[in-house]
């Protein structure tokens, strides 16, 4: 009785608390992929459970307890239980050695790599609106070097561990297994499911023949058995040009020209546009007023004008991105099918890129799963509109402010006499806004998986990779101040180009106690073609692009066309070993043989081995460091190759060539038009125009890396170090040849070698840092050093150097060779004691006597600067706390020097006399501000100021705010149906940090390149 007094309370408490649990259930789905997660374990206390095939459990928990998930590849989650069926999404981990990577024509786990080989976290770069995924991996895998400008139909360039040969520097793309050279400017974002860069030799050489520069992996997304769903992203954009340089208005630009005159004590009035009431002292001049005529042209068609062009190319623009995704999958089969739209506006008006996508992915099983059959197929459309958008913004830099936009009569304004022959920008995007270009890409492959007995896989694959061009131009005629051009024309183009790649492979692995192995055997085969054909007349009734088809014409017909092609034949194998988890060995050998080549050097030989120790498997570790999660050491060496030549560069070429453009070219005909007509049979022979190498070989790159791979306190900390040395052998050039040879000099050698060096560290923190909130901070930094360290003597002239004593052989080819300037003569003195330099003075830049004999010519050049970052950097931070998510990343590059040549219009009056000059010109060097670092204006440039030196060397070090991102999570308050539902704000490019003495706007596009404009995104995110 007194037991059963004790138990009663006990027993009463039980029954209270079981009568609060309820039956909650729940569907656990991946972030990333919107798919279901079976086998995740949920658990609360001692109660748990297993998520089964569409990702669903069930517990008995009372609400608000705390529910913890777990999952291997993702993130472990906690969440507290609510009623009504849960929707609880899992990220991805990056950092989980377990997850699965893509490393050329099959998978392994993260924890068996021993090459060189980063994984991107997609969900970090899903919603940016860049049109491109290469734009949106710039700065966050270290070792990757991307360049690009916000042109909306600009592709990116990408250098992985520098420039490694002095041709074609471009990775290799795969995209679900098809090589490609494109890049991914044509796939939809949304449809990636994972991408990884393969760095090192040890880790592309499986790719051999064109992995030299690195190989970028994509794999599109696949619908997953037992899931059905269907997702839809919005987002809009504003776009905004903020870095438009400073140029003179039309005061400033009368008074620079004043200033200019009078410090060359010449009449300032005798010019044809600006007149001046000043007090004509040379010694002490003082401006009074600068006046202007009533027009400016003699046919008095243009009234002065106050014109800021960059304001009149320049728009807000808008930038939308539209897709949809629906996916099902069944015991038998799956399916993907997205399509998707992308119009961006430029900010530069009338420029833009309208791109469609679609995409259809599926798999079907039989056999009880033995036979897999599939496809991926994808389909892109892309407008382009044609602007001359380079051309239109070096108008808008130097065209003069007082050139009106209209005449008075509506026309085009243009320059007029004593300016120089510059466009109306407006007139270039008005006239050519009816310009289009269609581009069409099919992109995708057929394949075929049998497993002929357990483990032992058969694949055969076939992929296409083709795409098209077709476009109509229209040039109409016009009279923009004294240019003018009467004639109009019309031309049409199409090209074709494209491959088809064949692919046969046999994996096999094995399992024995503590040994496993992975077995690869592969061929492949690829045919590459490409065809171009043009044609084009003058003579035009109406300038209208609907008219104007060539048919239409009445003269100067034209026409042309041209064709090529190539072929590659392909045999690869590969070895994966790995004894106790611990002792990794990779072992991959590649025979590839190119139709560019000669017979008897077609083939190249790719070999390339790695190693790895997973030292905290070993025991001594285990028991004495609790902290170490994972501890691995990698080093891999291997060889790879590249072919990147013209394809008859064997072959000794011949040419029957008409002399007929005197202007830009010197007359290198071998016939004469005795009609006079421009066309038809040649009435003699031909010229040689290459000889023909057949010893050409393979260019080669052998590369050697170490690394370390290390997590802390259960990963919660990781990180990898690697150091790499890449040499690049027998490299591929046409060399310059001297002029006796005459015609046909020009030939294909293997004839230079080139070294790089460098060092990359990525560093990345997950966890939880208070109840709730999540953060996670991935940080990298990468640098190299290049030097060439072979030349043919005949090539040293055409890279910077003097070709004798001073070449770049030890240096960076992106090395700059000229003089340095050290500063201003400032006193007569100064002028009078220095070396003989001609056209020195008071406010011209002095030359330093590097040779200190005396005189200044070019004997005193040397080697000034390089173009290669000392490093680049990136961080990326996280932050979730219940249904929000911030993220913001930072990017920059430190101890760039850049070439800066908007200089010669932003600090000279002489350089380019006839065109607008930069607002610093206004704070020029006279002897009334003798501490000016910048030169006394002049109107002739007698001290060739334009000459390569120090004083257009700037630093281009800069730190950009590339994206800053606050999400808010809402699926919660809809019905179970709804599984995903998020609303983002973002902004990109909203910050600039650079160096003070970098003297233009945007360190990032030193040299008149398409800007790159601030962009504010909202974006919806929804799934069914």
């Amino acid at each position: 009785m007194k037991k059963l007094f004790y138990l009663l309370p006990m027993l009463l408490f039980g029954l209270c608390t079981l009568a609060q649990q309820k039956s909650i259930t729940g569907t656990v789905i991946s972030k990333q992929s919107h798919t279901p997660l079976p086998g995740v374990t949920v658990q609360s206390g001692n109660q748990h459970a297993i998520t089964n095939g569409s990702g669903q459990f069930a517990l008995s928990v009372a609400p608000g307890d705390v529910l913890n998930f777990s999952y291997i590849g993702m993130k472990p989650l906690s969440q507290k239980a609510t009623t009504g069926n849960m929707q609880v999404e899992m990220e991805d981990n990056a950092t989980d050695l377990n997850q699965i990577v893509v490393t050329g024509y099959q998978t392994q786990k993260k924890a068996d790599l021993t090459g060189a080989v980063s994984v991107v976290n997609v969900s970090e770069i899903k919603d940016i609106p860049s049109g491109n995924p290469v734009k949106s991996l710039q700065g966050r895998v270290p070792g990757v070097f991307i360049t690009t400008s916000g042109d909306p139909n600009a592709s990116a360039t990408v250098r992985i561990r520098g420039i490694g040969t002095l041709g074609n520097n471009d990775p290799l793309y795969v995209i679900d297994g098809i090589p490609t050279k494109r890049g991914l400017q044509e796939l939809n974002q949304n449809d990636i499911e994972s991408i990884q860069v393969l760095k090192d030799a040890s880790a592309a050489t499986i790719y051999g023949s064109r992995a030299a520069n690195g190989v970028i992996i994509v794999t599109t997304k696949r619908a997953k058995k037992g899931y059905s769903r269907i997702s839809a992203d919005i987002s809009a954009s504003l776009q905004d040009y903020t870095t438009k340089l400073k140029t003179l208005n039309t005061q400033g630009r009368g008074r620079a020209y004043w200033q200019a005159a009078v410090n060359d004590h010449t009449d300032p009035d005798n010019n044809q546009i600006y007149q001046y009431d000043w007090n004509g002292d040379y010694n002490n001049p003082v401006l009074n007023k600068v006046l202007l005529p009533e027009y400016i042209d003699a046919a008095k068609t243009m009234k002065p004008a106050d014109t800021y062009w960059y304001d009149q190319i320049a728009q807000t623009s808008l930038l939308q991105t539209y897709n949809v995704a629906i996916a099902n999958g069944s015991e038998k089969g799956n399916s993907y099918f997205s399509v998707g739209m992308y119009n961006n506006k430029g900010i530069v008006k009338a420029t833009n890129q309208q791109k469609l996508n679609a995409r259809f992915n599926t798999d079907y099983s039989f056999f009880k799963g033995r036979l897999k059959i599939g496809e991926n197929l994808s389909a892109t459309y892309t407008r382009d509109v044609l602007i001359p958008s380079g051309d239109v913004l070096f108008a808008a830099l130097v065209q003069q402010p007082v050139v009106p936009v209209h005449t008075v009569s509506g026309g085009w304004g243009g320059p007029a006499p004593g300016m120089t022959d510059r466009q109306n920008p407006v007139r270039l995007i008005e006239d050519n806004r009816q310009n289009k270009s269609n581009f069409v890409r099919i992109f995708g492959n057929a394949y075929a998986d049998l497993e002929i007995i357990p483990n032992l896989h058969f694949k055969s694959s076939y992929g296409i990779d083709y795409n098209g061009t077709y476009q109509r131009v229209l040039r109409k005629s016009y009279t923009s101040g004294f240019l003018s051009d009467n004639s109009n024309f019309s031309q049409t183009s199409q090209d074709y180009n494209g491959n088809w790649v064949w692919q046969n492979t046999l994996t096999y692995n094995l399992a024995m106690q503590r040994h496993r192995f992975d077995f690869l055997l592969g061929a492949e085969q690829i045919k590459y073609m490409a065809q171009n054909f043009y044609a084009s007349r003058q003579g035009y009734a109406l300038e209208n692009i609907d008219y104007a088809y060539l048919n239409a014409g009445s003269s100067n017909k034209d026409n042309g066309g041209i064709g090529s092609g190539y072929t590659l034949l392909s045999y690869f194998g590969k070895a994966n070993y790995a004894y106790d988890n611990k002792y990794l060995a990779s072992v991959t050998l590649r025979r590839d043989g190119s139709s560019r080549f000669g017979k008897d050097n077609r083939f190249g030989m790719f070999p390339a081995v790695s190693l790895g120790w997973r030292v905290s498997q070993e025991n001594f570790l285990k028991d004495n460091v609790p902290f170490l999660s994972d501890l691995k050491l990698r080093f891999g060496w291997g060889k790879t190759g590249n072919q990147e030549i013209a394809n008859n560069a064997t072959y000794t070429l011949y040419s029957a060539i008409y002399g007929i453009d005197p202007t830009w070219d010197f007359d290198s005909g071998s016939a004469y038009d005795l009609n006079g007509a421009g066309s038809g049979q040649l009435p003699s022979g031909y010229t040689l125009i290459q000889q023909g190498n057949p010893s050409l070989k393979w260019e080669s790159t052998t590369e050697s890396n170490g690394g370390i791979d290390f997590g802390l306190f259960n990963n919660r900390l990781t990180g990898s170090v690697d150091y790499f040395v890449k040499n690049t052998s027998d490299i591929l050039i046409s060399p310059a040849y001297l002029a006796v040879i005459g015609e046909g000099g020009t030939k294909f050698v293997n004839g230079a070698s080139m070294q790089n060096k460098g060092l990359e560290v990525l560093l990345s923190y997950n966890g939880n840092i208070a109840p709730g909130l999540s953060l996670t901070v991935t940080g990298n930094v990468a640098t190299y050093r290049n030097k060439v360290t072979k030349l043919p003597a005949e090539v040293l002239t055409s890279y910077p150097g003097n070709g004798q004593d001073k070449t770049i052989l030890g240096r960076s080819i992106n090395s700059t060779f000229g003089y340095v300037a050290d500063g201003l003569f400032r006193s007569q003195k100064e002028v009078d004691d220095y070396a003989n330099q001609i056209g020195k003075g008071l406010g011209r830049i002095r030359y330093k006597d590097l040779n200190n004999d005396g005189v200044i010519d070019d004997k005193d050049r040397d080697y000034i600067g390089k173009g290669d970052p000392e490093f680049t950097y990136g961080l990326n931070v996280s932050l979730e706390y219940k249904h929000f998510d911030l993220s913001f990343f930072l990017q920059g590059i430190q101890g760039l020097q850049v070439y800066n040549t908007y200089k010669t219009y932003t600090d000279f009056s002489s350089l380019w006399p006839g065109t607008n000059w930069g607002q610093r010109t206004l704070s020029a060097w006279t002897p009334q501000h003798p501490d000016a670092t910048i030169p006394a204006l002049t109107l002739v440039d007698r001290n060739n100021e334009n000459r390569t030196s120090t004083y257009f060397l700037e630093p281009g070090s800069y730190l950009k705010l590339r994206n800053l991102q606050l999400g808010y999570s809402f699926q919660h308050l809809f019905s179970k149906r709804l599984q995903t539902a998020r609303v983002y704000i973002q902004g990109s490019n909203l910050l600039t940090f650079k160096s003070r003495k970098f003297t233009a706007t945007d360190p990032e596009n030193p040299n008149n390149a398409y800007p790159i404009p601030v962009i504010g995104t909202i974006g919806l995110n929804l799934s069914f």
